[in-house]
C-alpha cells in the first residue's frame, strides 16, 4: 500500500495556497465543513431497536477527510466536536435537552471517536493521491468507515453490556445506507478531480 504524502489534496486545487489568502480559504472550508457535518447529521433515520440512527454524518466525515486532507480535515472535526461539546445541537440525535459532553458519552460517543479516526485516514489516503482512482477511493472508504465501527461498537458493548444484541445494534442496520454512501464518495471525487483538470 503506497501511501507517500506528496498529492495535492482536492480543496488545494481552487483558490490561493500561501499567504493570507490561503488561510482565509481554509478557515472558510473549515466553517462550511463545520455546517456540512452539522446539516448531514440531522438527516437521521432512526433503526430501532438501536440506539444508533442511519445519518449522512458519515458521508460528511469521508468527504471531507478525503477533500480537506489529514491536516485540515482534522481541524474541521475537531471544530464540529468542541462545538457539539459545548451543548450546541449538531449532532444527529442531540437535542436542547441532550447535547454536550451527556450526549457524547452515550450511544454515538464510539462512532465520534471514528469520525475523528477515520477523517485523519482519509485525508492521509488523499494526500498519497488515492482521491484520483475510484477503486483506491473504494479501499480508502473502507479502511474509514471500518475506523468508524471499531469504536462504535466497543464503546457500544461497553455501555450498553455484551450480553446485549451489538452487532444488530451498531453495525448491520447500517451495512446498506454505508454502501450507497461508499459509492457516492468514490465517484464523485474522482470525477471531481477531472473537472478540475488538475489530476
Amino acid at each position: 500500500m503506497n501511501l507517500v504524502a506528496n498529492s495535492t489534496v482536492l480543496a488545494e486545487a481552487f483558490g490561493a495556497n500561501e499567504g493570507t489568502q490561503r488561510r482565509l480559504k481554509e478557515v472558510a472550508l473549515v466553517v462550511v465543513g463545520i455546517a456540512l457535518l452539522a446539516v448531514c447529521a440531522k438527516i437521521a433515520v432512526p433503526v430501532w431497536p438501536s440506539p444508533v440512527p442511519v445519518t449522512m454524518g458519515t458521508f460528511a466525515v469521508l468527504g471531507i477527510g478525503a477533500s480537506y486532507g489529514p491536516r485540515l480535515g482534522l481541524v474541521t472535526i475537531m471544530g464540529y466536536m468542541i462545538i457539539g461539546m459545548l451543548g450546541f445541537d449538531i449532532f444527529a440525535s442531540s437535542s436542547a435537552e441532550k447535547n454536550g459532553l451527556e450526549y457524547m458519552m452515550g450511544g454515538t460517543g464510539g462512532y465520534l471517536v471514528g469520525y475523528v479516526l477515520a477523517t485523519l485516514a482519509l485525508g492521509a489516503f488523499a494526500r498519497a493521491g488515492w482521491d484520483r482512482s475510484t477503486f483506491k477511493m473504494i479501499v480508502a472508504l473502507l479502511v474509514g468507515n471500518a475506523l468508524i465501527y471499531v469504536p462504535g461498537l466497543l464503546w457500544l458493548g461497553t455501555l450498553y453490556g455484551w450480553d446485549k444484541p451489538i452487532l444488530e445494534w451498531g453495525l448491520t442496520p447500517f451495512l446498506i445506507g454505508d454502501a450507497l454512501k461508499l459509492a457516492i464518495v468514490a465517484l464523485l471525487l474522482p470525477i471531481v478531480w477531472k473537472l478540475t483538470g488538475r489530476e
